[in-house]
């Protein structure tokens, strides 16, 4: 046998084995890796401030842990704690005020009456307050998980902030594409990367202050709630309906149906309608637009949106991440298959 075939079966074999061996931690270094690549230009920009590199990788991580998991992180933790705090009564009290309200409802819902009497029966109540309090153990379970995954998340981005260059130099000097190719590769899906991470800070940022702010006048933690909806934002289309339905649910088993009706209008009409609709895409144009001044490495707003969309179908909250680094990948190799075929 040819050395170099039995170096290569070594090489097969130990990496078969480091698959197995990080497995639990693939997506984690994957999704810290593409986070260091979103947030390349901030740490640049610290680096030349500070003239260091270990200061300005600190600082990264700091902002990243601030601005993307601490509130995230508070959210899970004050949810998990408000949840086991409530005892079982209370969501059979909750249930018992809405099916009061279904089956007395207001003159402006009673044309709904009939049908809602003809499906009453089939709810159980005491199924529904199982599956809520069974809910709840999940959340809890889900809120410890991705806690350790996030303080992970931010132990890998700092080394993949640190040591990417050299890492990338590594790359370079092992796959056998060009350097102008490499280039372009890592430059388009760089930029790609920084589009959908300050597009997600600000859309959510900006979505989460306008519930949290309308919900903080009706009595409510608008921190917390702010935090749940800019998130939540993040689902296109329906994500919005998981915060401001049950507000409005609740507030009708109170019997505040003008505060009910308040929610859901102004949920729906200024930010589902005129801020997700109209406000958000704006956002990201912009940002797309200032982050990216060559053309053509610039991806249209729409392809990242439902990029995102995609993402989130397939891999859960790490696919607004997972699914634009994948389109923008898969382009530009399009892109410099492109190329080399003009070159044939």
């Amino acid at each position: 046998m040819k050395p170099q075939y039995f170096v290569s079966i070594l090489f097969a074999v130990s990496l078969y084995w480091m698959y197995l061996l990080y497995t639990p931690f693939i997506l984690t270094m994957t999704i810290a890796a593409l986070l260091a690549i979103s947030t390349s230009s901030l740490d640049l920009y610290f680096g030349r401030l500070f003239k260091s590199k270990l200061l300005a990788t600190l600082l990264s991580s700091f902002l990243l842990a601030v601005l993307f998991f601490a509130p995230l992180g508070y959210f899970l933790t004050e949810l998990t704690m408000r949840l086991h705090s409530i005892e079982k009564e209370s969501f059979h009290v909750f249930v018992v005020h809405i099916t009061k309200f279904f089956t007395n409802p207001p003159e402006y819902l009673v044309f709904l009456k009939p049908y809602i009497m003809e499906n009453l029966h089939y709810i159980d109540m005491n199924e529904i307050t199982k599956k809520i309090i069974s809910l709840t153990g999940a959340i809890g379970a889900f809120s410890a998980g991705f806690l350790k995954n996030a303080f992970l998340v931010i132990i890998f981005y700092f080394f993949a902030q640190y040591n990417g260059k050299k890492v990338l130099n590594f790359l370079k000097r092992i796959i056998h594409i060009s350097d102008a190719e490499s280039s372009q590769l890592v430059k388009e899906l760089t930029s790609v990367m920084s589009v959908v991470f300050y597009s997600i800070i600000v859309t959510a940022t900006f979505e989460g202050v306008l519930f949290g702010v309308a919900i903080s006048f009706m009595g409510y933690n608008g921190l917390l709630f702010g935090i749940m909806y800019g998130f939540s934002s993040l689902i296109p289309v329906i994500g919005g309906v998981f915060m401001w339905l049950p507000f409005m649910l609740w507030e009708f088993s109170l019997g505040d149906t003008n505060s009910a009706i308040f929610i859901a209008l102004y949920s729906i009409i200024v930010i589902s309608i005129i801020a997700d609709t109209f406000i958000k895409p704006l956002i990201i144009k912009g940002i797309n637009h200032r982050l990216l001044t060559d053309d053509d490495t610039r991806i249209h707003e729409i392809v990242i949106f439902f990029a995102i969309l995609a993402g989130l179908s397939t891999f859960g909250f790490w696919g607004m991440i997972l699914g634009p680094a994948i389109t923008a990948f898969f382009l530009t190799l399009l892109k410099l298959y492109e190329a080399r075929a003009k070159e044939v």
